[in-house]
């Protein structure tokens, strides 16, 4: 059973000091440039949770409807229902949008399936999806996607022009992975070294440099070869 109200990110509160800069300052770009140039008309928001990215959408919409399994801790998602299985009309949105929830789905051809049904032709679905992180919200986290099995599953639901864009390449990659081991390697920990190396994090800022430092480097050294994450947008024709 998935726990209720569950606390969800909010996308205007990372700043230099959060523990996950780096994938949040790729993710948020290329999210926000992707909105721009297709979200419009009627939305449909799957796994909105406190639709952290409602605000992205000012000026674009005639409408913001979200569902989600659960409800979130601000009671924000309009309709409780699985991702698979949506209780909307055929054709009724312009837009579809899912953030960082395909991986959670067990059938995640059924969430693009239900997508491309919702769709009305010539709409666009905007999905992101990791390819590399830590397992989260366990024990309901399923895959992780290559940009080759993102553009099977979205064609084979129907979609075409898809467009999968990474989030940061191999050094962000690096970067967060990092800073999230180091950061897992004293977390809840009692004993003296977790403390040291916990007061060490701290009182040198190494959060700080570490994701000044991994962003830097990935926007001096483009490599796409590798990233943690994708943002995938997708037409019905």
């Amino acid at each position: 059973m998935r726990a209720e109200n569950l606390e969800r990110h909010a996308a205007s509160t990372v700043n230099i000091n959060h523990p996950y800069y780096i994938q949040y300052h790729f993710l948020f770009k290329d999210l926000k440039d992707a909105v721009s140039k297709y979200a419009k008309g009627d939305l449909l928001d799957i796994g909105c949770g406190n639709k952290p990215y409602a605000p992205y959408f000012d000026g674009l919409l005639n409408s913001y409807v979200g569902c989600d399994i659960v409800q979130s801790d601000r009671n924000l998602v309009d309709i409780i229902c699985p991702a698979t299985d949506i209780p909307l009309p055929n054709e009724s949105k312009d837009t579809v949008f899912s953030t960082q929830v395909i991986e959670h789905v067990a059938d995640h051809q059924a969430l693009l399936n239900e997508a491309y049904r919702i769709l009305k032709p010539g709409g666009h679905v905007i999905v992101s999806g990791p390819m590399a992180w830590e397992h989260h919200e366990e024990p309901y986290d399923f895959f992780r996607f290559t940009k080759y099995g993102f553009e099977y599953i979205f064609e084979k639901a129907g979609f075409t022009d898809v467009e999968i864009i990474p989030n940061g390449g191999k050094w962000a990659m690096i970067g967060q992975l990092f800073h999230n081991a180091f950061r897992s390697s004293f977390k809840d920990k009692k004993s003296f070294g977790a403390r040291l190396m916990d007061g060490i994090y701290f009182l040198f800022r190494l959060k700080w440099i570490i994701n000044l430092f991994f962003v830097w480097l990935d926007n001096v050294d483009k490599d796409y070869s590798v990233t943690s994450n994708f943002v995938v947008v997708a037409k019905k024709a």
